[in-house]
């Protein structure tokens, strides 16, 4: 178990997001379908994080998944080393 989440990526992912439809950002950095979970956090401390879009929209998700305003991006990934 991992007490960090891998950081995916140093930069966040834009995804075209459908009004009204949920997405489940991955927590753990472990998926192989970034930025949504795949399952990959079994048997880790992690969960994925439910975000329904509101409007048809491109938004950020974070890609470093250490963003304090989960799912979406922050600017944290500047900041890792």
């Amino acid at each position: 178990m991992h007490d960090a989440p891998i950081i995916a990526q140093k930069s966040p992912i834009p995804v075209e997001v459908e009004a009204g439809k949920s997405y489940f950002w991955c927590a753990c950095g472990q998926s192989s379908k970034q930025p949504f979970c795949d399952g990959s956090h079994k048997d880790t401390g992690f969960t994925p994080v439910k975000y329904t879009a509101e409007d048809s929209k491109k938004v950020f998700f974070c890609g470093c998944k250490h963003s304090a305003n989960q799912p979406t991006c922050d600017g944290t990934h500047s900041k890792l080393g």
